[in-house]
């Protein structure tokens, strides 16, 4: 089975959850490998087998390889002192921070899409107690993703409720330069979200018309919702915030199914995209050998 956006959730708090962070030491990378040419930014536990479970290893680890950005789902879930670790080794590997989830998803009950004050009073909560997070771990982006449909209420109305919670959490994103990623999800994996194109996540954050809202364009999601991925791209460009990878079908690392993500990384590097790429995926082989496999995919797709 295919893992869903909630199980990336649930095994980035997992992680968190076992994750033993020892005192600060000296941080250099644990090799030297040619720095890629765009920032494609794996997760804790992606090189656990190679590097071990403390993250800071596995941040330097990833930097001798030659990643230059990082993400994590659960980043908010850590401890302070944890965070203030970690943000200081990707300072000193040069590691740029890329996303974390700043809202937590109910994905059975409507929230945000039926306009509910309470729903709508809690996803602004957790907003504002992302702001010190992010400026904690030196991050910009943040997922948010609104929710299931609101079944009893006409697709338009529940675009309105979504956008005037957006432009809410956008108000209070914008005076600290952050930004949420509204993120676009498959009907497959996740029957009944409201979010589930590339166009309607366009449409959403033009009429938020707000530097702090764009769209997280999964290219995983996207090939299985919609396809066209390139096109879509151009056509979606001045909203997109970022993007995360995962090949099709399996959900692994590219070249392991059928995007062909040699000529998308191409098009986004002559398109002058200077953002992060979010590793969200699994490796499609078990142990070192399928972490080494991982990074060579990456190099392959990365040779353009």
């Amino acid at each position: 089975m295919l893992p869903s956006r909630r199980e990336f959730l649930q095994a980035s708090a997992a992680v968190t959850a076992g994750m033993l962070v020892p005192n600060a030491m000296a941080t250099e990378p644990t090799s030297n490998a040619p720095k890629f040419k765009l920032k494609y930014a794996p997760h804790f536990g992606m090189f656990r087998n190679s590097a071990g479970d403390d993250p800071v290893e596995q941040l330097k680890f990833a930097a001798g390889e030659g990643f230059t950005a990082w993400e994590d789902n659960g980043l908010k879930g850590y401890s302070v002192p944890d965070q203030e670790r970690i943000a200081k080794a990707m300072t000193q590997l040069g590691i740029q921070m890329g996303i974390f989830v700043a809202s937590n998803v109910d994905w059975t009950n409507p929230t945000l899409t039926g306009g509910n004050k309470e729903s709508v009073d809690k996803f602004l909560a957790d907003i504002k107690s992302s702001v010190d997070v992010a400026k904690r771990l030196n991050a910009k982006w943040m997922t948010v993703v609104p929710g299931v449909c609101s079944p009893r209420l006409h697709p338009g109305y529940q675009t309105a409720n979504v956008v005037e919670a957006l432009r809410r959490a956008s108000e209070i994103f914008e005076p600290h330069g952050l930004v949420m990623v509204i993120e676009v999800l498959n009907f497959r994996d996740h029957p009944n979200l409201f979010l589930t194109d590339v166009a309607q996540g366009f449409q959403i954050c033009r009429a938020v018309n707000s530097p702090a809202c764009k769209v997280l364009f999964d290219m995983y999601h996207a090939q299985i919702q919609e396809g066209n991925i390139i096109p879509n791209i151009d056509l979606a460009w001045g909203e997109i915030g970022y993007f995360q990878i995962g090949d099709n079908p399996g959900r692994n690392e590219p070249t392991t199914g059928e995007i062909n993500y040699l000529n998308i990384f191409k098009h986004l590097h002559e398109k002058g995209y200077q953002g992060i790429l979010g590793m969200e995926h699994g490796a499609s082989r078990p142990g070192k050998e399928g972490e080494r496999a991982l990074i060579e995919a990456y190099r392959k797709s990365d040779a353009f």
